[in-house]
């Protein structure tokens, strides 16, 4: 069995949706460079929908390939869809990771969630803040976590 999915590897060698959105209604950065892997996540959202998504990724393959599922998983969706992905979506879309790679999937997730607060923050829409991650408390940097 191959160590990555043809779907990953796809997504390595051809990701969707690279690059910066100049005028972005919200941006989501997550990531360490300790870890080795950061995302930047941008959306420009009309009437509730991702009507486009870029994404920069400084990383290894997964987290180039969980970046680019990710975006293409929310483009077009409306935002409490968006709000729903998960780390696990990503990865039964791409396939599957390698134990060791699923934090890259949760960077995906967290980026998104990222990029939506910062959308709900800048517009001063209330939302429930126990549905985003808070980075700087999760533990997928440490080695002893277990995801």
């Amino acid at each position: 069995m191959a160590l990555y999915s043809e779907t990953v590897m796809d997504h390595f060698r051809n990701p969707r949706n690279v690059g910066v959105i100049e005028d972005a209604d919200g941006v989501g950065e997550v990531g360490n460079a300790k870890c080795g892997d950061i995302m930047k996540i941008y959306l420009k959202i009309e009437n509730d929908i991702v009507k486009d998504v870029k994404f920069e990724t400084f990383g290894c393959g997964s987290a180039i390939a969980s970046s680019s599922m990710a975006t293409e998983m929310i483009k077009g969706k409306p935002l409490k869809e968006v709000l729903s992905l998960t780390n696990k979506a990503v990865v039964e879309a791409l396939g599957g990771l390698p134990a060791h790679k699923l934090h890259c999937s949760v960077l995906a997730e967290e980026a998104v969630k990222a990029a939506l607060k910062d959308y709900y923050d800048k517009k001063g829409i209330s939302y429930d803040k126990s549905l985003f991650p808070d980075c700087a408390s999760c533990c997928h940097c440490d080695s002893g976590c277990a995801l």
